[in-house]
């Protein structure tokens, strides 16, 4: 063997060792957010000694922040076409009302109510999609004077007063378990069932996509840091699949939340119409001399945004069980919070609704632990606003050593 090959032999490892370190740490980066989540709950499970991650809490939270999460997946996909909502809040509040007279004056049954309220979400969507679409006034004035005039329009509708006392199964889409299908045992069967299938696709679907990555001799991470992963991730759904299975099941607006997450996360991602929406966020010029047409997708992100923003007011009434004038306050902030927060990007072009969903569950757990520390609410929209302001630095941070190299 010559010297040269003797350095090569020597030097194999080394490269090897390098390159896995270089796959980590830019997964590191890549799940950053991830990370922060877990940081976050790990200070308040440690600061509330143990009380954040009881399992009733852990339902309690899903609870109480699913119609944000809701939000926040529309909101996302609007931010990445580079523009923003600020009337979401107003139109929840609007639908809950409309869902509320539609069941206690008009007659409707809670199944007829809820689809109506959410044709005229999406009617509400389209409205303010033609006039940012098609007319080509900015989002953030469009949606500016939308916040005023939806939240007129609740007033009307409910006559300034609050309404409440609805069916039981129209409650339950904000306050409803799936629960002991197999019989009553003081740990749901059901519900880990569901744990288990969920791990299982979990599982299946990292694989496929390692396999798939490696067939097209794409880079992927050391298999120990992959296994790594997978296990990590499979243990804390499991572990919160036991806490829900130890309280009352599986929460209905958390299937809901499932079920959004699945269809937006490949619309999003398998889709033409997902990619036309990264190409107008990442460069609207060059997208219409690709072909793609700019004003037909900026109009149905928006009618999708009246959608979501429609079934967020549904889960938030049937939660408190009350249409109120004042429902939806602040909804807006939270949702443009939790996708920044997740990772979206102020010029547009970038963000997941995984990452959206992450973000929520931040600003879920900071809400949920500072009011267990009893903390004034004063204190938590600072902590809130200084978490999402180094959010959006660090998104910037990034950008411009990116940009650097």
């Amino acid at each position: 063997m010559t010297d040269k090959d003797k350095t090569l032999t020597a030097e194999r490892p080394a490269t090897r060792i390098a390159a896995s370190l270089s796959h980590i740490v830019a997964d590191l980066g890549k799940n950053g957010i991830f990370l922060a989540l877990i940081a976050v709950v790990v200070l308040f499970q440690i600061l509330t000694v143990g009380i954040l991650l009881r399992p009733q809490n852990i339902s309690n939270l899903i609870v109480q922040n699913g119609y944000i999460l809701i939000l926040a997946i529309g909101m996302v996909m609007v931010i990445v076409a580079g523009h923003i909502d600020l009337s979401v809040g107003s139109v929840a509040a609007f639908i809950g009302a409309v869902s509320g007279v539609l069941i206690r004056d008009a007659g409707f049954d809670w199944w007829l109510a809820i689809v109506v309220s959410l044709l005229v979400g999406a009617l509400v969507g389209a409205w303010q999609g033609f006039w940012i679409a098609y007319v080509g006034i900015p989002a953030f004035i469009v949606t500016l004077a939308g916040m005023l005039i939806f939240r007129g329009l609740a007033l009307v509708v409910l006559g300034n007063t609050n309404i409440g006392s609805f069916p039981d199964q129209y409650r339950a889409l904000g306050n409803g378990f799936l629960t002991d299908l197999f019989g009553e045992f003081e740990v749901d069967p059901f519900t880990l069932i569901i744990g288990v299938v969920a791990i299982v696709a979990y599982v299946v679907q990292q694989f496929r996509t390692r396999s798939g990555r490696q067939s097209y001799a794409q880079d992927v991470e050391p298999f120990a840091w992959f296994i790594g992963k997978i296990v990590l991730i499979s243990v804390a759904i499991f572990a919160i699949s036991w806490a829900l299975a130890s309280f009352k099941g599986i929460p209905i607006t958390l299937i809901v939340l499932a079920v959004l997450v699945l269809f937006y996360g490949i619309l999003t991602n398998r889709s033409v119409f997902g990619r036309h929406i990264y190409a107008i966020g990442g460069n609207r010029h060059a997208a219409e001399l690709s072909g793609v047409k700019t004003k037909k997708v900026d109009f149905f992100i928006f009618v999708n945004m009246g959608f979501l923003a429609a079934l967020a007011g549904l889960v938030f009434t049937a939660r408190l069980n009350l249409a109120g004038p004042k429902a939806g306050d602040g909804f807006e902030l939270e949702a443009i919070s939790a996708a920044f927060i997740g990772g979206a990007a102020v010029q547009g072009g970038v963000g997941t609704i995984a990452g959206a969903i992450i973000g929520g569950l931040i600003i879920g757990v900071l809400n949920n632990g500072m009011s267990i520390l009893g903390i004034g609410i004063e204190w938590q929209q600072a902590v809130k606003g200084l978490v999402l302001l180094l959010a959006v630095a660090f998104d910037v941070y990034n950008k411009r050593r990116a940009g650097g190299r």
